[in-house]
């Protein structure tokens, strides 16, 4: 990671409002922001490149530890609450911490970013409203807040719902007289006498019968007192409790028994009748099925037994506490089954002193209320510590709650928004049809899921994930709308720069080859459907390597900038420009309806590309060679149409470059035929249909042979003998041109070892390496062969061209290398047509110079060609390079060449290539 990016790695944390910290893969905090020192109360300057052991207690950094490990081995995000000291109050507080890892290519951790929020206020506040609610909804009595005008039910709490069978909020706006009984007088009597009790005194107290939803009937003990709400006006509240079952255990003491038996033989809770040493004297079945045991088995058994609580002395003492209590008593306990299962309980007990003294208990199962229960407090502490953003509103759409996540992301307080219509969030990036389909989804649907632009309290805008379900009543309506929203703007700027980084040229910044590819099918199915053409201008820039190569590639990337944006200027905005890799690019020219603006604009790209393009002290100057494909005339399939565009791009290169060509039907022909002449030369390959042919090279002040030039020969079983200037470009392209030079290479070491031991010991034959086989990777290289088949390197001559001197691939450098160290003669072939510099001829002690025939074929006295042969023939012997001439066909060029000290001739004057037997007969000759 280098500076540029480590400033823009701080100013994203230091923009980030919640207190951030970074941890290098050793644990060392690497950088923490503004808020997270606030927050530690300590600077980074005193924590920054510690693991922070120095400031913080021990068992909290390792905790910190513990789930640095956790997050690593996970690779995911992990949360979590945990205590952290801030050492500017100098006391614990209670942190909700965010931990993510990054990893690099190869999986390597390198860094660990944690979000921390001080969530110590909120805990408080939450724990005491909380303490308050639960107080209520967990008390003992049920708890009913009736309406004095119209005694209609405002509140009940949970206790009182159970008791009465109903469902949570089900009561809320129902008349009172829904659980009176029905059809009793004195119950109706009890009623009014109320009413006139709390209007008259405020309080009221007694016994009333009530009716469950279910329509059975109990006796409750109700305390009743008014009291006025500034809201809501006059309000009774009631406290009740199911006096049932005491009901039933007077009825046993006043020895009703049948009245008795039916009663607990019935009920639906569990009953005992206990002994003063806690011993079962009597058992229901309704506790015989909830415990697992017959009734048989429970009497006699004793409550530490039953009790998960086995403590016979804490048995005793809540009896005691009965009898002190004047006869009652309840609790919650757990129970053990006869499988040793657990269940909660909840224990009524009622102590009569006849007999000796008894008690009566009964047991009520908990095992649903308490499910329920978790249920709630899993759903409270979800609301409370989602790292989504929960908003809730009522039928009206006005904010009724939001959790703290809310406030975190939005900037707004609770309070701020309480009341409020959502509308007050929008950033106005979405129109009018945006939000009327969202409200028809959750009309019709119930759900809406999507992306929306919000504005947060600050004024920043922001792109959150949302989802929204409506909730209905029993009646249909809308009761509630629930909003869930998780801020997902920076995994957008994300997406955006790997969508970027896949579809467009990190150089140019061009769409790259995968755009290209989607652009091209949209602009198709355009054309097709408004019946127009299109066309494809492929363009390959003409000697970008010799500049990339001379200059460097830094240079070599502002001329492919600079190419981009000429070509860019060349065209519509509406057409389209890509780079499709290296110093190759495409346009698409879409909607066409005069063909003669193709000729137009493939002029403007040549003309353009051909100005200087200003990269060092000097210019710089290239060209290009385009090839033209129209759709739908030359194609309708995509690809075919863009390899027509390839093939006349090289016909237009072949031609001379700096210029265009279209496709053409011969191009195709042509196209195919080089591929079946590419399929005929890898049979070649395999069913050894080469032979090497040797041409002499002739010393030109003595005329002996002691040298020649291996060149390979294609005898095609069709087509007869095939000319190397035909198939050797084609094995190049196809890179059949690495086994092919290996097999002449082996020929060749084979046939001088033969001619040395023969005709002379110094004699050596050279053969071409192209640059393709200089850039393969070689199982055995050319040095380590000849060491293997104990042949001197001196007898081989290595030929290269120019071009190979300046490529800066550093393997092909230690290529070159290894041949001068093994004794391997250099020849740069060709000499004169290409760029190479005396100062890499000098670097790579290079041992001929052949002079190309290009400049020897028109050989005369006085001609301009001789004047370069002279220099080059001097330039060479200055350097210590022997020359060999080219193409030598006339005792002229002979003679010329002689005079001008040249070392060595080659051509038809003194032999046209030859297979190894000719050769050897004309060699006998000449020795």
């Amino acid at each position: 990671m280098d500076s540029q990016l480590n400033k823009q790695v701080q100013d994203i944390v230091d923009s980030i409002p919640a207190a951030t910290f970074i941890k290098d893969a050793g644990g060392r905090i690497v950088y923490m922001n503004h808020a997270c020192e606030e927050q530690w109360g300590i600077t980074f300057d005193v924590l920054g490149g510690t693991d922070g052991s120095q400031f913080f207690p021990p068992e909290q950094i390792e905790r910190f530890r513990e789930k640095d490990r956790e997050v690593i081995a996970g690779g995911k995000q992990i949360e979590y609450e945990a205590p952290f000291w801030n050492a500017k109050l100098k006391e614990n507080r209670i942190g909700f911490f965010i931990k993510n890892p990054t990893f690099d290519a190869e999986g390597k951790l390198l860094f660990l970013v944690c979000i921390t929020f001080d969530v110590t206020e909120d805990k408080k506040a939450a724990a005491a409203l909380r303490l308050q609610s639960q107080i209520v909804e967990n008390a003992v009595e049920g708890i009913v807040l009736i309406k004095a005008s119209d005694s209609t039910i405002q509140y009940t709490n949970r206790q009182f719902e159970t008791l009465f069978g109903y469902a949570p909020g089900e009561l809320i706006g129902k008349h009172i007289s829904i659980i009176n009984a029905p059809g009793n007088k004195s119950q109706m009597e009890t009623a009014q006498e109320i009413n006139r009790q709390l209007e008259k005194e405020g309080v009221w107290s007694g016994e009333v019968f009530n009716r469950r939803k279910d329509g059975t009937t109990i006796n409750t003990f109700l305390n009743a007192s008014s009291f006025q709400h500034p809201e809501l006006g006059d309000l009774w509240i009631g406290y009740q409790r199911d006096i049932t079952k005491r009901k039933l255990t007077e009825a046993v003491m006043l020895e009703k028994e049948s009245q008795y038996r039916a009663a607990i033989d019935t009920a639906a809770d569990g009953f005992w009748l206990v002994d003063m040493q806690g011993r079962l004297l009597e058992v229901n079945d309704a506790y015989a099925r909830l415990s697992g045991y017959s009734r048989e088995e429970l009497i006699g058994m004793s409550i530490p037994e039953l009790d998960a609580i086995d403590n016979s002395e804490l048995v005793r003492a809540r009896i005691e506490e009965i009898i002190r209590n004047g006869g009652y008593l309840e609790f919650d306990t757990m129970h053990k089954r006869k499988d040793g299962s657990l269940w909660p309980v909840h224990i009524s007990t009622t102590y009569s002193s006849v007999s000796g003294g008894r008690c009566f208990v009964f047991s009520t199962d908990l095992t649903e209320q308490k499910r329920a229960e978790e249920s709630l407090r899993l759903a409270a502490m979800v609301y409370e510590n989602s790292s989504e953003a929960i908003l809730v509103t009522d039928a009206d759409n006005l904010i009724i709650a939001v959790n703290p996540a809310f406030e975190q992301m939005t900037g707004y307080a609770a309070a701020e928004v309480l009341g409020k219509n959502p509308r007050i969030f929008k950033s106005g990036r979405h129109d009018r049809a945006f939000y009327h389909s969202m409200w028809l989804a959750l009309d019709t649907e119930g759900y809406w899921h999507g992306e929306v632009w919000d504005k947060r309290k600050n004024g920043e805008e922001y792109i959150k994930l949302l989802t929204i379900n409506v909730i209905r009543d029993d009646d249909g309506a809308i009761y509630r709308h629930v909003a869930l929203f998780t801020d997902i703007t920076e995994r957008k700027k994300v997406e955006e720069l790997i969508w970027r980084q896949a579809n467009y040229d990190s150089l140019t910044k061009l769409p790259n080859r995968q755009m290209f590819h989607d652009r091209l099918e949209q602009e198709a199915k355009k054309a097709h459907r408004a019946g127009l053409s299109m066309a494809l201008l492929l363009i390959d820039l003409d000697r970008f390597k010799e500049v990339n190569d001379t200059l460097g590639h830094d240079k070599g990337d502002i001329l492919l900038i600079e190419a981009a944006r000429r070509i860019s200027a060349c065209v519509r905005e509406s057409d389209t420009v890509a780079r499709l890799g290296g110093d190759e690019f495409i346009v698409i020219l879409s909607e066409l309806e005069d063909m003669a603006s193709i000729d137009r604009v493939a002029q403007d790209i040549l003309g353009s590309l051909a100005e200087p393009f200003k990269l060092d002290a000097e210019p710089a100057y290239i060209s290009a060679s385009i090839g033209i494909s129209l759709y739908p005339n030359d194609a309708t399939e995509l690809d075919v149409l863009f390899k027509h565009a390839d093939q006349a791009m090289y016909v237009a290169k072949y031609a001379g470059r700096n210029r265009f060509n279209y496709f053409t039907k011969d191009m195709q022909e042509a196209a195919q035929a080089r591929m079946h002449l590419a399929n005929d030369l890898r049979i070649a390959v395999a069913a050894g249909q080469f032979r090497v042919y040797y041409q002499p090279i002739v010393e030109m002040s003595s005329g002996q042979i002691y040298k020649a030039e291996a060149l390979i020969r294609w005898q095609h079983p069709v087509r007869g003998m095939v000319s190397p200037a035909e198939f050797i470009p084609l094995a190049e392209e196809t890179g059949l041109i690495v086994p092919i030079g290996e097999w002449v290479f082996r020929q060749a070491v084979q046939q001088v070892v033969q001619w040395r031991r023969k005709f002379h010991r110094s004699f050596q034959i050279s053969v071409n390496k192209s640059p393709v086989q200089f850039r393969h990777a070689e199982s055995l290289s050319w040095p380590e062969y000849l060491e293997q088949q104990h042949v001197s390197g001196d007898s081989i001559i290595v030929e290269i061209t120019e071009g190979l001197l300046l490529d800066a691939e550093v393997e092909v450098n230690k290529k070159l290398l290894r041949f001068r160290d093994a004794g391997i003669q250099v020849a740069i072939d060709d000499f004169g047509t290409g760029y190479s510099s005396l100062s890499y001829l000098k670097e790579f002690d290079i041992d001929y110079l052949k002079i190309d025939q290009s400049f020897v074929r028109n050989l005369g006295p006085g001609t301009s060609d001789l004047a370069l042969c002279e220099a080059i023939i001097v330039m060479a012997h200055k350097l210590g390079f022997k020359v060999i001439a080219e193409g030598v066909e006339t005792s002229t060029q002979h003679e010329l060449l002689a005079a001008a000290g040249c070392d060595y001739g080659q051509g038809y004057l003194y032999s046209r290539p030859l297979p190894p037997e000719e050769f050897e007969r004309q060699l006998a000759g000449k020795l």
